[in-house]
């Protein structure tokens, strides 16, 4: 997600001298409430958007301010302007059905909502299922320290989301604590303990029988720059692709959301990522990603004419875009602007991807929980389903440090779970 902003703490009208309890917001862009902790935690900036207080004491790494806006040039299509050289996005039940993970003889239970079918047949979405947030943050602690800067999902997430019908988790993950930039960056070794974690959770998800999806959440850029050699990018791949091959369930998305970037390098970068992968022999499923933000609204201005040249020897390509409600697209409103505009901002990429017979997912989405936004979802993700174009969904985000966000989706109190995953398992 370009942005990663909680709402207000519930109650609201925290003075600003008040202190903040420990995970709740302590900053970021327009943030108003408190911005100091309570003793024995410090206010770490997980992003530009999203401070949280955490346990203990601040780290020594140093950190910077960083401002963002997005102009809105119509109702279909956006852009987005930023002053930093990195950003850092964001039942009732029926019946049961039990399944036999892949590794142990313990059954899971899935529940499922006695809704009604959003089609008269039997279409589903293949992959369908959230964004598991809290690796990637920590932007300006690298590498950072487990627990203080960053976190991984947590299994019982997963579990919640995969017993309800869930199949397919974004991991996001930070490049630079993969190959950190002091051992070799791009080119250079995995760091053990951070690729060990991520081993930990991929193998989590897989082992049930879900999909995960592997998302370097960097927007282009590594080290504080946007990546230009395509050489080093393609090594990049071609590592990870070496390591998680042999598991078919997972799934290599290039890059979370480039942006602001020559459209020729985005096309590069992507081919690049491809050939990495397939060089291996790796045969696993690629989600490719455009640039500004890889929007849907904007995908036929901005990447339809060059997109479309990329090539994979398999025809294993999936096109990611990603969709908010709010007035400028950028997910940082709770306000839809209406209970149709789900749809209404899908409809150019989805001719684009029929036109061109290529599969599409919508790799993020989120909304408010309001009866507007709920309807809008609702219709939109139905009109996706029916129109044949778009082979999943992945909402924005569940993830444990999330707070009072208002996309939270994060089980049991994200303020998205009541209202969102019914909707979600609806589509299973």
């Amino acid at each position: 997600m370009k942005v990663e902003i909680a709402a207000l703490i519930a109650g609201g009208a925290a003075l600003v001298s008040a202190q903040q309890s420990v995970w709740g917001q302590c900053g970021g862009i327009g943030w108003t409430g408190p911005t100091t902790c309570v003793s024995g935690n410090y206010c770490a900036v997980l992003n530009p958007y999203y401070s949280q207080c955490l346990p203990g004491t601040a780290s020594t790494s140093s950190t910077t301010t960083t401002t963002a806006s997005r102009t809105t040039t119509s109702s279909t299509t956006a852009s987005r302007t930023t002053t930093s050289s990195t950003t850092t996005s964001r039942t009732t039940t029926s019946s049961t059905t039990t399944l036999r993970t892949s590794t142990t003889t313990s059954t899971t239970t899935r529940t499922t909502t006695p809704s009604a079918s959003p089609t008269s047949g039997t279409k589903k979405f293949e992959y369908i299922g959230v964004n598991e947030s809290g690796a990637e943050f920590g932007e300006n602690s690298i590498p950072g320290v487990l627990g203080t800067d960053y976190t991984w999902p947590s299994p019982s997430s997963i579990d919640y989301f995969y017993a309800r019908g869930l199949n397919t988790f974004r991991i996001n993950t930070k490049m630079e604590r993969i190959t950190p930039p002091s051992s070799g960056g791009l080119t250079g070794p995995f760091d053990n303990a951070y690729i060990s974690g991520l081993d930990t959770i991929v193998n989590y998800v897989t082992n049930k029988g879900a999909y995960a999806v592997i998302d370097p959440h960097n927007y282009g850029r590594f080290n504080g720059a946007i990546i230009t050699d395509t050489a080093a990018f393609k090594t990049w791949w071609t590592n990870i692709a070496n390591r998680y091959k042999n598991n078919a369930r997972v799934i290599f998305d290039t890059n979370n959301e480039y942006h602001t970037m020559d459209q020729s390098l985005v096309v590069k970068l992507n081919q690049a990522a491809i050939d990495g992968i397939r060089s291996t022999g790796a045969t696993n499923t690629i989600f490719v990603e455009g640039n500004q933000w890889s929007g849907a609204w904007s995908w036929v201005d901005v990447n339809a004419a060059t997109m479309i040249t990329l090539t994979d020897p398999l025809n294993k390509l999936v096109y990611q875009m990603h969709q908010y409600l709010d007035s400028d697209s950028s997910g940082t409103s709770s306000t839809c602007v209406s209970s149709t505009i789900l749809k209404e901002r899908l409809t150019s990429a989805t001719n684009w991807c029929l036109q061109n017979n290529v599969k599409c997912i919508l790799g993020e989405v989120g909304a408010g929980d309001n009866s507007v936004c709920k309807q809008a979802v609702q219709d939109g993700l139905t009109y996706a389903l029916n129109s044949g174009a778009w082979v999943g969904v992945l909402w924005w985000a569940a993830g444990p440090w999330w707070g009072n966000y208002f996309q939270s989706i994060e089980p049991p109190s994200g303020l998205a779970v009541n209202t969102y995953v019914p909707i979600l398992q609806s589509f299973t």
